[in-house]
């Protein structure tokens, strides 16, 4: 077999192991490992130390734990319940004035800690039987609570977009800037959609009863000023230092996650135990992330010395596509692979299959990474993985069905397909406040870039190509 032929041998290995359930990150470096000890012998030892060294010494990671760590005190301040009924007064005369509610607090909520699972479950505890209660259709319910609590993938901070922006080379704060109207602009059409549900069938969102929509309106804005506005005013704070150069998105990620801690206090909410579950819970999950960017460092690493994205290329390169084929191509890729992956295999190990192939069809892999963004919503909530349909199952009550919840998820992943169909039509959506703050082709602010430059780079864990077709090991990235 040619290196190609052996590279994308290497490719469908993987996959076919991972249908057996084995844990991502281990699976990539043993595969990654064992093919490379094939193709370049002992080699593959050094170029797994320069690899995990090249990961664990990219400061742009160092934001990954602290966001979480944010996320999680966030989550342990028992804020939600007040913001959600502070929010469910201020929306009492909307239509759907409750699924409204839930999904503002969503969107609100995924922002301070943009951990999924979390955001899903807990509002599956307070939002879904309060809606249940009301009379709402309980697919509707079950669909505003998964698709609202998928939000924190695409709005700042994202994780997500840390992760691709170390993968691509792209700058995370321009990313930052990119992904913050079509955040708004998903959120807005997740609402629309169920205020038109609404007045179309009034038996599917009933009206608030009247001890809600009696509250006088200094009580609405004292509770408001209670709960919305400090959790704003975190939020804001975070991302308003790193979108303008007034902090590096790691620096603006410590100060979060120090006003997180401050947070909890004011809501007398702090204690050591919570503490401690939340650094336990950031451990785990940052180690979570960091290994499967070892493993994915190592294993497209050899794939590249391989030449297997030689084959990817050539056959584009046969399909003869052109810039709006090429973009459909992938973008369709990456929403099947979603169906039994989740988005940390899919951006650290496929999409980089992709990236050398933006400049040949002048994508901005800015633009691109916001696409996929917004794509990888569905990853969520389609079958057979799913995973916030199985979170809201988990603690949804016996009545609501599987598949209720899924016939409710539906619609949002079509609200979904819209979006992205809007976002390819009016690029500027995601360009305009990038090209505003930062220039079209300038400099970002000064210690704003973390993640290697303007982007279109060399990716972190990609070797340079000539090296690796003279059998040399590649040297770590910078």
């Amino acid at each position: 077999m040619t290196d190609p032929q052996v590279g994308i041998l290497m490719l469908v290995v993987f996959l076919f192991v991972i249908g057996f359930g084995f844990p991502i990150a281990f699976t990539l470096m043993a595969i990654g490992v064992g093919f490379g000890y094939y193709a370049m012998g002992n080699h593959i030892f050094e170029l797994f130390v320069q690899r995990t060294f090249s990961v664990m010494a990219n400061d742009v990671l160092i934001s990954v734990p602290l966001f979480l760590f944010m996320g999680y005190i966030v989550e342990r301040a028992n804020i939600l319940d007040r913001l959600f009924l502070s929010i469910e007064l201020a929306a009492k005369n909307l239509p759907g004035s409750l699924a409204i509610a839930t999904l503002l607090t969503c969107a609100l909520f995924a922002t301070a800690t943009g951990i999924v699972g979390a955001v899903v479950t807990l509002m599956s505890l307070l939002a879904l039987p309060a809606m249940l209660r009301a009379g709402y259709d309980p697919k509707l319910a079950a669909g505003v609570v998964c698709a609202g609590g998928c939000l924190g993938i695409l709005i700042p901070p994202s994780v997500l977009l840390i992760l691709y922006g170390a993968t691509a080379g792209v700058s995370v704060v321009k990313l930052y800037a990119g992904a913050f109207l079509p955040g708004l602009m998903l959120a807005g059409l997740y609402v629309s959609y169920v205020v038109f549900r609404a007045i179309a069938n009034p038996a599917l969102a009933p009206k608030p009863p009247k001890e809600i929509l009696d509250v006088p309106l200094p009580k609405v804005l004292w509770a408001l000023a209670t709960s919305f506005l400090p959790l704003a005013a975190l939020i804001f704070t975070v991302l308003g230092a790193i979108l303008f150069g007034l902090a590096t998105p790691t620096e603006a990620a410590a100060v979060g996650a120090a006003g997180a801690i401050v947070l909890a206090i004011a809501y007398r909410s702090f204690s050591f135990a919570k503490l401690t579950e939340s650094v336990y819970l950031t451990a785990r999950s940052a180690a979570m992330v960091c290994w499967l960017f070892v493993g994915s460092a190592t294993f497209s690493a050899v794939f590249a010395y391989l030449n297997g994205h030689e084959v990817v290329r050539q056959l584009i390169d046969y399909l003869d596509l052109s810039g709006t084929q090429f973009m459909i191509l992938a973008q369709f890729i990456i929403f099947l692979l979603g169906w039994p992956l989740e988005w940390t295999e899919i951006i650290i190990i496929f999409v980089p299959i992709f990236l050398p192939l933006l400049q040949h069809y002048g994508v901005d892999p800015l633009f691109f990474g916001i696409l996929v963004a917004l794509n990888l919503q569905t990853s969520f909530l389609t079958p057979p993985v799913a995973m916030a349909a199985f979170y809201c199952k988990g603690v949804a009550p016996k009545s609501l069905s599987i598949e209720d919840i899924f016939k409710g998820i539906y619609p949002f992943v079509g609200m979904v397909l819209v979006a992205m169909v809007l976002l390819y039509v009016f690029p500027e959506i995601a360009l305009w406040l990038p090209e505003q703050l930062y220039g079209g082709g300038g400099e970002t602010p000064a210690g704003a870039l973390e993640s290697g430059g303007q982007g279109g780079g060399t990716t972190l864990f990609e070797p340079d190509a000539e090296s690796a077709s003279e059998g040399e090991v590649p040297a770590p990235a910078d």
